[in-house]
């Protein structure tokens, strides 16, 4: 897209946030107005985005940064896919993948504990009764959030409804759609309604825990979200966030299931799925477990573009204040933000990612510069956020870094993501 074209469809968005008169309200603004070098900024986001098309290491991608509140850094790079068939526009939706555990699963439960509905150091048991006689009764949430439950770090469950010869179990699958098979997985693949309960829930109960304690990440809980925040607040998952948070910040394209709202040609493709579902997945959630919960998950599912994803950073950024709103309060977000295991060697937060306690450039996907404050998480379809408090500093980076194939590494060999991070630090000028 021509920087004319994206201006002007930036510009109404502009306009409004103006004219609302909030202070902490995103609106837009040159990288100088808030301390950073326009010129380095701007050349070297752009060099980096360049050669993460050239090296296809993504087809597409969008890249935000904001500072301060203001949104100084806003565009648009590549193609739906392969073909250059389709350019990637600014309001064109990315499967966000695991930053959902962050932005809807976590933002739930802080909800949540704002309300005084769930305590972080109570059992499992307590809020879903279910494994009440399981090996995972006693472990507390605050435990889970922060992956050293000693969870396994996932289960295929699709594959348990195969047999040796590759055909499914009865009533797991089938090629048509009827009362029991009510779960639509494709055209042409279809779940029995009892799946969740009889595979998945039992799947998560009866698996055993690790041997070693520690960090390990885990996302089996966040498969469980939406049943225990449906059971404390009395609404849907999905209507509890819209109506927490997406809806009245604005974010209308922050959305589970996007092709219940719009046009496929607005969703950006992730893979060609070759073993589960053997076609083009556009629209519907990349992650095999969230699409056997009918797209809707803790631990992924959520779509969105840069701009609606960085109204809810810039949400938690404010202490939870928006639009001279109050969704949360900020003790709440500096407690799930923080890093309570730092001194055993555990750097996540609740829900939360932080920074590496020893910064290793090998393993790191942030900024060396990220401050120890900071926060964010990434996806596995090539998606990434990260918010610091110390600098205001928010970026979002969105790409579908599997398409064709998840077996298209470039972006992490490449360093993509921590040097976009990296540039952005480099170009703070006071």
């Amino acid at each position: 897209m021509n920087g004319l074209k994206q201006l002007w469809l930036f510009l109404p968005f502009c306009f409004t946030a103006q004219l609302s008169g909030q202070a902490d309200t995103l609106y837009s603004a040159s990288p100088s107005e808030v301390g950073l070098d326009s010129t380095l900024l701007h050349y070297r986001l752009d060099s980096i985005m360049q050669l993460g098309l050239d090296s296809a290491a993504f087809p597409g991608a969008q890249l935000l940064v904001a500072r301060k509140g203001a949104i100084v850094y806003h565009k648009s790079f590549g193609y739906h896919d392969n073909t250059s068939a389709q350019r990637i526009e600014p309001s064109h939706l990315f499967d966000l993948a695991s930053i959902t555990k962050t932005v809807a699963g976590t933002l739930a439960l802080m909800k949540l504990h704002d309300e005084g509905k769930i305590d972080l150091d109570v059992g499992l048991s307590a809020y879903l009764p279910y494994f009440k006689d399981s090996n995972k009764s006693d472990i507390s949430l605050r435990s889970i959030l922060t992956h050293q439950a000693r969870l396994k770090p996932y289960i295929v469950f699709w594959a348990k409804a195969k047999r040796k010869n590759g055909k499914y179990k009865w009533r797991t699958f089938k090629a048509r759609q009827s009362k029991r098979f009510s779960i639509k997985i494709t055209d042409e693949l279809y779940l029995h309604k009892k799946f969740k309960k009889r595979i998945i829930y039992s799947g998560i109960k009866d698996s055993e825990l690790l041997e070693e304690s520690g960090y390990r990440y885990s996302g089996l809980f966040f498969l469980l979200l939406p049943e225990l925040v449906a059971k404390l607040s009395g609404q849907a998952y999905e209507d509890f966030l819209r109506r927490s948070f997406y809806k009245p910040i604005k974010a209308e394209k922050l959305v589970f299931n996007p092709l219940n709202y719009f046009p496929k040609s607005e969703l950006v493709p992730t893979e060609i799925d070759t073993f589960f579902r053997h076609q083009l997945v556009q629209g519907t959630v990349h992650d095999e477990n969230a699409s056997l919960l009918n797209g809707v998950s803790g631990n992924a599912g959520l779509f969105s573009n840069a701009l609606d994803l960085t109204k809810v950073l810039q949400m938690l950024l404010n202490g939870g204040r928006y639009g001279g709103v109050q969704y949360l309060q900020s003790e709440t977000i500096k407690e799930f933000t923080s890093c309570p295991f730092c001194e055993t060697g555990n750097r996540r937060g609740l829900g939360f990612d932080k920074p590496l306690i020893d910064y290793d450039p090998v393993q790191a996907y942030t900024a060396k510069s990220a401050s120890p404050q900071s926060y964010g998480h990434s996806g596995f379809t090539g998606t990434f956020y990260w918010v610091d408090p110390e600098e205001e500093l928010i970026v979002v980076f969105l790409s579908n870094r599997v398409h064709p194939t998840r077996e298209n590494k470039k972006l992490y060999s490449l360093n993509i993501r921590p040097s976009l991070h990296q540039v952005v630090y480099d170009s703070i000028a006071e």
